[in-house]
């Protein structure tokens, strides 16, 4: 899919200025190009995020144009809101499209690792992205690896991927992009732990009151409360005579 979007030169600068632009749906970008032959512009909000979604992302080439000028550009930089993520800035590059260009992309795995699969392993990834070059209208939407193989404590390098002959790998051959871990003690302690915990919380025990025994009554104790028993009697006897 081509993308063709149309910008304006922009001559107003600094915070205020940027502010009125972002709330009029505007983005101010730069579009760096040969020779420090920058250009100051400014593009709708919606075009840029129009780009970021398609498949290849940040690494998406356009066309943008500007009063009678017309050039190939990618993203080379956006600054973002920390904490709206909104988008502040955008910095473009111009590129041509005979040229090789070098862009960093994404790794996906495929398959299941044996060591997940069946050795209670868990997938560790160490690298997320690959620097390649290649011709602008070769750059991949991504980079797939087969990991179905790796066994426990075994790792995918960046040298065992395997590329068309378009594209050159341009990471560190011996980075790890992928490894197969093995659970640590603590992380088996921790889960021992909390499956403890729910059980707990799940089946709580019964508090069971015991009785209070009975005290022991001897022979004496019993001889006197039957003489406080017939004392009683007589009284009441006495009374009823009066």
């Amino acid at each position: 899919m081509s993308f063709k979007i149309k910008g304006e030169k922009r001559d107003v600068f600094g915070k205020n200025a940027s502010r009125r632009l972002r709330r009029s749906g505007m983005i101010p970008v730069i579009l760096y190009g040969a020779k420090d032959d920058n250009v100051p512009l400014t593009l709708e909000k919606k075009d840029l995020f129009q780009i970021l979604k398609a498949e290849t992302g940040e690494n998406t080439v356009f066309e943008v144009s500007y009063n009678s000028e017309t050039r190939n550009a990618m993203i080379k930089e956006l600054q973002r809101n920390p904490v709206t993520d909104e988008i502040l800035h955008a910095d473009l590059i111009q590129i041509a499209m005979d040229k090789v260009v070098r862009v960093s992309v994404p790794v996906v795995t495929v398959g299941e690792s044996v060591g997940v699969k069946t050795e209670g392993g868990f997938v560790d990834f160490i690298t997320r992205e690959i620097e390649i070059e290649c011709l602008p209208k070769d750059i991949p939407e991504h980079i797939e690896i087969d990991i179905s193989e790796l066994h426990l404590r075994q790792s995918f390098k960046v040298g065992e991927v395997t590329v068309p002959d378009e594209i050159t790998l341009v990471s560190d051959p011996d980075s790890i992009l992928v490894h197969i871990e093995v659970p640590t003690k603590e992380e088996e302690i921790e889960v021992e732990e909390e499956e403890e915990e729910l059980i707990g919380e799940e089946e709580e025990p019964e508090v069971i009151k015991k009785e209070k025994p009975e005290e022991e009554v001897t022979e004496e104790q019993k001889e006197e409360k039957k003489e406080e028993e017939k004392g009683k009697t007589e009284k009441k006897e006495e009374k009823k005579k009066e």
